[in-house]
């Protein structure tokens, strides 16, 4: 029995963690779907957000709700800044050209980070109620409810927006075929510039959660890494697949530490994302829901 509330209690946590790794993830699959790129600079615009957030609500003193609408303001300047001076001007260049520049962008983020506010652990004020809630035999730090809810509640919005808004159906048409959505008097070059947006705002929110749990300091980017076997567990180009690949990596990961740290010495929850990837890509190269490329000669 007690092994059951055990495994209970590990299920729960990886939900949590796992809903944030399916927002980091969403923002992954747009830009591939919106560019073909892969931005591996992902987990930095996450470190981003959440650093702005605890520099506003611990140096500033703002109320976390406005320190939240700021941070999501500033994460999509950020976006527009890039999207317009680096990657716009490669616009037509070879894939792996921008794939090299998003990884160099990660390196400069994550030293700016380095460099204004070193590599000392911060931790955020407290957010969420601090008394952690009994279910059963199952204790749980609210903290991981309020994550999952809040990580549930902007995949539900974001679902919504691809589903029915303009910009959303325009998206979609763009991540068909750049020339039929140019044919149709879609702007490409707009649409490229909201899939960033938007992939800033997903890991704004992802980094306020996890450093709610973790803390906050340079590292932080390293979730993005973390991140891409649900990526590709899902398929690249599938926002659905993007979501539960999330679920199980943040499942799988908290499981295997659990139960498999104290015979290895601890570390497992660091490796197992990558040792999945490996089984991923070995078993179903594309994912569970990835478009399959099958090239006829």
């Amino acid at each position: 029995m007690q092994e059951m509330w055990f495994f209970l209690q590990l299920l729960i946590q990886g939900l949590a963690v796992g809903s944030v790794y399916a927002l980091v993830a969403l923002g992954f699959v747009l830009i591939y779907k919106a560019s073909s790129v892969i931005n591996f600079a992902q987990g930095e615009l996450l470190m981003v957000g959440a650093y702005i957030c605890l520099v506003l609500l611990t140096t500033f003193q703002v109320p976390f709700w406005a320190a939240f609408f700021l941070t999501m303001a500033f994460s999509v300047i950020l976006a527009l800044v890039i999207e317009r001076l680096v990657l716009r001007p490669m616009i037509g260049e070879p894939a792996i050209s921008i794939i090299m520049i998003t990884i160099g962008l990660s390196l400069v983020l994550k030293s700016s980070i380095a460099a204004i506010w070193g590599t000392q652990i911060k931790v955020f004020p407290p957010i969420f109620p601090e008394a952690p809630i009994k279910l059963g035999e199952i204790v749980v730090s609210q903290v991981y409810i309020f994550t999952f809810l809040a990580s549930m509640a902007f995949l539900i919005l974001f679902a919504l927006f691809f589903k029915y808004s303009r910009m959303g159906i325009a998206m979609r048409a763009t991540a068909n075929s750049n020339q039929v959505a140019l044919s149709m008097g879609i702007s490409v070059k707009k649409v490229f510039a909201i899939s960033w947006c938007v992939a800033a705002v997903v890991s704004a929110v992802g980094g306020i959660l996890i450093g709610n749990i973790n803390g906050v300091n340079s590292t932080l980017g390293s979730v993005g890494l973390k991140v891409f076997p649900a990526v590709i567990l899902g398929g690249l180009d599938s926002i659905p697949g993007a979501v539960l690949g999330g679920l199980i990596i943040g499942i799988l990961e908290n499981l295997s530490g659990g139960y498999l740290d104290h015979f290895f010495g601890g570390g497992v929850k660091e490796v197992a994302p990558f040792v999945i990837l490996v089984v991923i890509l070995m078993i179903k190269p594309y994912g569970l829901f990835g478009t399959e490329e099958i090239e006829r000669v």
